[in-house]
């Protein structure tokens, strides 16, 4: 830390400190917020796992077969 970040730090800590208890709070949640607002931390995976349900749907044998126009018309 450089002096005058140092000292931008104390000033700040002496304003902080000026204020009633609940100004405090709001200060601090303030800084949490923009600590997670702007944290790079890489999200965690969400777990997939590869072939999980692996054999367990079907498709029927004419599922790219044409539909009867009354599929169509709505008349089924």
């Amino acid at each position: 830390m450089t002096s005058k970040s140092s000292y931008s730090a104390r000033n700040f800590l002496i304003k902080l400190q000026t204020l009633p208890p609940e100004q405090q709070q709001q200060v601090a949640d303030f800084v949490e917020f923009l600590a997670q607002k702007y944290s790079y931390t890489p999200q965690q995976k969400s777990g997939r796992v590869l072939g999980l349900h692996k054999d367990m749907g079907w498709m029927s044998e004419d599922f790219d077969a044409p539909l009867a126009d009354e599929f169509w018309l709505g008349e089924l």
